[in-house]
């Protein structure tokens, strides 16, 4: 029965989420720090579950990790959160009115309707960005430090190198006329499947969860040390419907994590890496 419960945490954490949003006053809702604040709020919930219920030993947490782990997040939300509003947001809505692009019927759809459309069409760029790094040795060397992580933590999914975070946070949905809080329903959402799906806790949710959204078996797969050949499957960062749908679904858990020798890195060596000259005779980083 205790199973049971920590198995329908995460979907439990989902509708909260967008209970939240549905019914939040809509000052809450306007207020630029609300959003941020939800995500802050998930992030330390999962953390706390992590110490609750230890999936694996291995990944237990450290002062180390969690100090980098916390500088990513930071860097996320403030630096590549501004860029992505800067550099694509606030272009992409000057483009949608000078070309005259206009969804109004999007935003007179039913509230979850509307949430479940941004979270596809997020996702499906997403998905393909994300295969497209695993299949482009340029590429791939922008994401190839996050597959050097050694365990998986709540807040793992916040690491990696900046020009692939910044790739990966692109999206259309600038381009779509959506109700303010479906819109930041569904970011939210999106964002509790992902911590979920890279923490260490012990909760495998029901069949119907799983097959739509990413958890941490799937995601773990596609962490695995085995070889860089076996991390080529479960592209979906929280949807994973798009992998069953192109045919990159992998069933499947590990326990192990990382690349190459398994060598932790540094935030220095995270930011260098696309960088560096490639190691002599290392197949991981080949990206073909």
């Amino acid at each position: 029965m205790k199973q049971t419960l920590i198995n329908l945490v995460p979907p439990a954490t989902v509708a909260a989420v967008l209970a939240f949003w549905a019914f939040a006053p809509r000052a809450w809702i306007e207020a630029p720090w609300t959003i941020i604040l939800v995500g802050l709020a998930v992030i330390a919930l999962v953390q706390l579950l992590e110490l609750l219920f230890e999936r694996h030993e291995g990944w237990r947490i450290n002062g180390t990790e969690l100090a980098t782990d916390i500088f990513y997040v930071v860097f996320g939300y403030g630096v590549i959160g501004t860029l992505s509003e800067l550099l694509v947001t606030e272009p992409m809505m000057e483009l949608k009115q000078s070309l005259g692009i206009a969804t109004p019927w999007l935003a007179e759809l039913p509230f979850l309707v509307q949430v479940a459309v941004v979270m596809l069409v997020f996702e499906f760029g997403q998905y393909w960005m994300h295969r497209a790094m695993h299949n482009w040795h340029p590429l791939w060397l922008t994401h190839a430090p996050h597959h050097h992580v050694t365990q998986l933590n709540a807040m793992k999914g916040f690491i990696g190198n900046p020009i692939e975070l910044f790739l990966i946070s692109l999206s259309v949905i600038a381009l779509l006329d959506v109700d303010l809080p479906a819109l930041f329903a569904a970011f939210s959402t999106l964002g509790v499947i992902a911590t979920y799906a890279h923490a260490n806790v012990r909760a495998d949710p029901p069949f119907w969860y799983g097959f739509f959204f990413t958890t941490i078996r799937n995601h773990s797969l596609h962490h695995t040390a085995l070889s860089y050949e076996d991390t080529r499957c479960n592209y979906g960062n929280s949807v994973i419907l798009w992998d069953r749908v192109f045919g990159t679904y992998r069933e499947g858990e590990s326990a192990v994590v990382g690349q190459d020798d398994r060598r932790r890195l540094s935030i220095r060596e995270q930011f260098l890496f696309p960088f560096r000259p490639p190691p002599a005779g290392q197949a991981e980083t080949s990206g073909q």
